[in-house]
């Protein structure tokens, strides 16, 4: 039996650009064999070399990521696409990062996971690749490795999981694991109840069904245009998103031979659309860290004080956990992220004319966008928390920056003044937070060190500190929260995190002492330490700097080559990019 003669064709049909592929598998020579021979292993055809796209679809399916475990069947649909477009389609995988399993923190492997989609994508026979992302770190380490490699790429985010639902009432994931282990505590609610909304929570395949990180990475990826229209909200169980991930397939082989690549659509004008587009959703403060890092792969220089300026004065739209009452699935059904991107665009508030990967504008794609349900989705006019955006806060305690979530945030505490109880590591917070006798009250400011991204090392999601028991029996439910760490978009509170430098590099955090008093002014921007200049010089020279916590290995290349919160936390080597040459035959 044979199959088709072979084809050299060294463009694609129409003349457009040489495929890179054709580097490969249009030889007619010793290598030309080698490389279309082990292919042929899988029963592949002589015509699946002729010249058509190659597409790379980049799977982080694992059963350790279990908001990913429905990836083998996206990446299916994906395939189908690819075929039907004329596209030849071979699935790879990369390090899959699960939030809810890794140690220390799935933050650490971030910059690792980018390097092995840059490296596979620029080491292999690819003219384009999909990205299936879903967990919090894949979508940025998938993004950063590709706008790095910058082919042609599209994101397929996995969606949201199905609503939580507990005794007839709604619960969401890590908001209401945040809200129900802190009644656990305060003895309100039993462990067998605490265990039955475990098993309500999770009720199908897709990640936080919150306005956590990943929901919010994925309306990330419509709002910068590198992911199609909807991605941000269908629902994981939802048919349509197979279909947008069939699309997606089918759009990939497009873009091939247009030749769109990330560089053309992550634009200034597309991050500055996602910054006021996270305002908007009241997105969570992890996309700030994330955005920055993607951002300095294309060489855009973006930085804390482009959130404060396009964000500030933005309202929060949507009435989501953890800042509101609904979740993704009700975001979904009330129109999604083009909704919302309408109501923007309607104000001036984005660039209509930004790229996006179905080769259409911003604007072309929401123009007519409906509005199904105002109170999930609501007006500009009476917005469900009017100016929330991301709040970026600077002064002597935070010199290069600290992040805050108004709309997560209390009200009351926004401007407040208090005395610092200190925490000079996770384990002696956790310690101290059960201890009858600690020295707080509701009116103190709460401060943990050592949590940033070389301290950890990682920058974990333990900002949104639990609260001291004696004080939830009290009844206080808030308290300000400071520190060089994350949290969980899932989280909510009057909590200041990122604050650089961090305390483990020698910020001025490192020099914060029990008793010192502290005031937060959030209208005013402002986080500042009531220490004499005098007094801290004197503590800077008594500090001595920790022992880092890796000697050697990934850990040891992470601390001694990431970058401050400010900038993304990236590694220093790996800022910018490098594209995608051929690179020497292999034999």
């Amino acid at each position: 039996m044979s199959d088709h003669p072979s084809n050299d064709k060294k463009k694609q049909p129409g003349g457009g650009k040489p495929l890179r592929s054709q580097a490969w598998f249009g030889r007619q020579d010793k290598m030309g064999f080698y490389y279309r021979s082990f292919l042929k292993n899988s029963g592949t055809p002589q015509d699946q070399f002729d010249g058509r796209p190659v597409i790379g679809i980049c799977n982080t399916w694992s059963e350790l990521t279990p908001c990913n475990i429905h990836f083998r069947d996206l990446a299916e649909h994906v395939r189908r696409g690819v075929l039907d477009a004329g596209g030849y389609p071979l699935e790879f995988p990369v390090s899959s990062l699960g939030e809810v399993t890794m140690r220390p923190t799935a933050m650490l492997f971030r910059n690792l996971a980018s390097m092995d989609v840059e490296e596979a994508i620029r080491a292999h026979p690819l003219d384009g690749v999909v990205l299936l992302m879903g967990c919090d770190k894949t979508t940025p380490a998938l993004l950063m490795g590709a706008a790095s490699a910058d082919l042609p790429a599209i994101g397929v985010s996995g969606g949201p999981q199905l609503r939580g639902v507990y005794r007839g009432q709604i619960i969401g994931s890590g908001t209401n694991i945040i809200s129900m282990s802190e009644q656990l505590r305060a003895g309100e609610v039993t462990l067998e109840e605490f265990h039955a909304a475990e098993a309500g929570m999770n009720r199908s395949a897709g990640s936080c069904m919150t306005m956590g990180t990943a929901s919010t990475m994925a309306s990330m990826v419509e709002a910068l245009g590198i992911g199609l229209p909807e991605n941000a909200a269908i629902p994981a169980a939802d048919a349509r998103r197979a279909l947008l991930a069939r699309m997606a397939g089918r759009r990939i082989v497009e873009m091939v031979r247009e030749d769109l690549k990330p560089s053309d659509i992550l634009t200034r004008d597309a991050f500055e659309n996602a910054i006021r587009t996270l305002a908007a959703i009241g997105g969570s403060t992890n996309a700030v860290v994330h955005l920055l890092a993607i951002a300095g792969r294309v060489g855009i220089d973006l930085t804390l004080d482009d959130f404060d300026r396009l964000g500030r004065d933005i309202h929060c739209l949507v009435d989501l956990m953890p800042s509101g009452r609904f979740l993704m699935e009700d975001f979904y059904y009330a129109g999604g992220l083009p909704a919302v991107l309408r109501a923007l665009g309607e104000r001036g508030l984005i660039h209509k004319d930004a790229r996006t990967a179905n080769g259409r504008t911003l604007w072309e794609n929401v123009e007519n966008a409906p509005n199904w349900n105002a109170e999930v989705i609501t007006p500009f006019e009476t917005p469900f928390k009017p100016e929330s955006g991301m709040a970026i806060l600077k002064g002597n305690l935070a010199p290069d920056g600290a992040v805050i979530k108004p709309s997560a945030a209390s009200p009351e505490l926004m401007v407040h003044t208090g005395r610092a109880v200190v925490f000079e590591s996770v384990e002696e917070m956790h310690h101290a937070v059960n201890d009858e006798d600690l020295d707080i009250d509701a009116s103190c400011i709460m401060v943990l060190k050592h949590c940033g991204p070389k301290g950890y090392p990682g920058m974990a999601e333990v900002g949104n500190m639990p609260l001291p028991a004696k004080l939830l029996r009290q009844g206080v439910r808030d308290m300000i929260r400071i520190s060089d760490a994350r949290m969980s978009g899932t989280a909510y509170g009057t909590v200041v995190l990122h604050v650089a430098p961090e305390a483990t590099a020698g910020g001025p955090l490192a020099l914060v002492r029990n008793g010192d008093l502290i005031t937060l002014d959030v209208p005013a921007r402002a986080l500042h330490l009531h220490v004499e200049e005098a007094e801290l010089a004197a503590r800077r020279a008594a500090w001595v700097s920790p022992e880092p916590h890796a000697a050697r290995g990934y850990q040891r290349l992470y601390i001694d080559h990431v970058l401050q919160a400010d900038r993304g936390a990236d590694f220093d080597f790996l800022v910018g990019r490098s594209g995608s040459p051929v690179p020497r035959d292999n034999h």
